[in-house]
């Protein structure tokens, strides 16, 4: 599809040195810098904020991990180094709003960020995007995904931890396409194995990995696309199609992701 928005992505000190304060930081993260599937999400969500000709800017090369990981592999210390690290950076600029694709970062920076100076409004991108919708800012959505069938996963860090289950499904509404449950979701959903710093370990002996549990569930559904709102959900059911030999006919996308190709953006 043909690319129509030209990617240019302002960095705050940019910006700031000319003398304008944007209305909202987004937060990259960590993977939606370094992971190379994940930098495909961090592209459609740019593209998507510049179609809404929203005034942002990111941190670039200011931005640093958001401690998330490090707190609850039970490094505090590196944890509030972090956090006071990334406060008085954003402090510095003035900032009040930002918004984020990882839930992660989503619920350390709204939740215990405050703890440390940093007292901030902060929005997740379906949370976001589904204001923009609700607006009528994001209409005409083409039916490109109208033969498909989707399925979504609840972010752990989204649903049980901050309460948003309706957000990231109002998206998806948005988008003409067939959209169907696992039997566990919302509150009851099977978390992909990755938070709390699991991505970086292995399983236990003996005991069938999460992830896969969870995909076995997406695709005894019928499901032909996974839709995910969180890095680490991303990597884990990418991971898990590729361990049952399915990642060529079922495909796992942000929600960001089929929005932005839904436009045609």
């Amino acid at each position: 599809m043909e690319n129509k928005i030209k990617i240019e992505v302002p960095v705050m000190a940019d910006v700031f040195a000319g003398g304008r304060k944007p209305e909202w930081l987004f937060w990259v993260g960590s993977a939606g810098a370094f992971d190379d599937r994940y930098k495909k999400v961090t592209r459609a969500f740019v593209k998507l904020l510049t179609y809404l000709e929203i005034d942002y800017a990111v941190l670039g090369s200011e931005e640093s991990d958001s401690g998330d990981v490090a707190r609850r592999a039970g490094n505090e210390m590196l944890f509030q180094m972090q956090a006071m690290t990334n406060s008085e950076v954003m402090n510095a600029y003035g900032i009040k709003k930002i918004v984020t694709c990882c839930p992660h970062d989503f619920n350390t920076l709204k939740n215990e960020y405050p703890d440390f100076g940093g007292y901030y409004e902060v929005w997740h991108h379906s949370q976001f995007l589904d204001k923009m919708i609700d607006e009528g800012k994001l209409n005409h959505v083409s039916n490109i995904f109208e033969k498909n069938t989707i399925v979504f996963h609840d972010p752990c860090y989204l649903g049980r931890a901050n309460k948003e289950y309706d957000a990231p499904r109002s998206v998806l509404d948005h988008i003409p396409s067939v959209i169907i449950e696992m039997p566990r979701n919302r509150s009851f959903g099977l978390c992909c194995g990755a938070g709390g710093g699991q991505m970086f370990k292995e399983a236990e002996k003996g005991n069938k990995e999460v992830f896969i549990e969870r995909t076995e569930e997406a695709l005894a559904t019928g499901a032909d696309i996974i839709a995910t709102a969180c890095p680490f959900c991303m990597v884990m059911m990418t991971d898990g199609l590729k361990y049952k030999n399915r990642e060529d006919d079922v495909k796992n996308y942000d929600i960001a992701e089929l929005l932005c190709m839904g436009l045609g953006l």
